[in-house]
């Protein structure tokens, strides 16, 4: 049954932002727009018969494959692009800490500093995910200060402010968020999830 959103968010299945007041529906415990839903909603999925277990395995339309592992309804990953799991972390904050990023074909990369933070090295693996790998992606982060400057669109405002943010300070990290954000931007085939 679909129902309006209150908060903004990510579409689980095409990976799209959800904004306030967009007509959802709930697709394996998480949301999708109502055009996304795999029940029959939209044209993204096609339904297969129960398994013995009752269950309804979803099958993509139009060259797209569901993320191996996940449950129908999961985000789909369309052909052509590569998805790219990307982490940071520190021991203390701020301490030494590294970056990583992998795909599941089995590229990858590694790095740190002696002196730094979680945030930073969050958005240093992004950075050079998008840096080292030219095909379409969708960066796969758990950091949710690097997901929603690009899904929010938080990057536009602080843009159009001269590099402030909405508390009208600086932005922090702007030395790693200015050439991860015209990275985004002068590609135009990375999306955050």
């Amino acid at each position: 049954m679909p129902v309006t959103a209150k908060y903004a968010t990510s579409c689980s299945v095409c990976t799209r932002p959800i904004a306030p007041g967009d007509a959802i529906i709930a697709v394996a415990q998480r949301w999708a727009h109502l055009g996304c839903d795999p029940a029959g909603h939209g044209d993204r999925f096609a339904l297969t018969a129960p398994d013995a277990a009752g269950s309804t395995a979803a099958e993509p339309r139009g060259g797209r494959r569901p993320v191996p592992g996940g449950a129908a309804g999961e985000a789909l990953v369309p052909d052509g692009v590569v998805e790219v799991w990307t982490d940071g972390a520190c021991s203390g904050n701020p301490g030494p800490g590294g970056w990583a990023w992998a795909t599941r074909d089995g590229r990858q990369g590694t790095g740190g500093h002696p002196s730094t933070t979680n945030q930073r090295m969050e958005i240093q693996a992004a950075l050079e995910a998008v840096r080292a790998l030219v095909t379409p992606l969708i960066v796969v982060s758990d950091s949710t200060y690097v997901v929603n400057c690009f899904r929010d669109g938080w990057w536009r405002g602080w843009l159009s402010r001269g590099w402030v943010n909405s508390a009208k300070r600086p932005v922090a990290n702007r030395d790693l968020w200015e050439p991860l954000i015209t990275a985004v931007r002068d590609r135009g085939d990375v999306t955050f999830r």
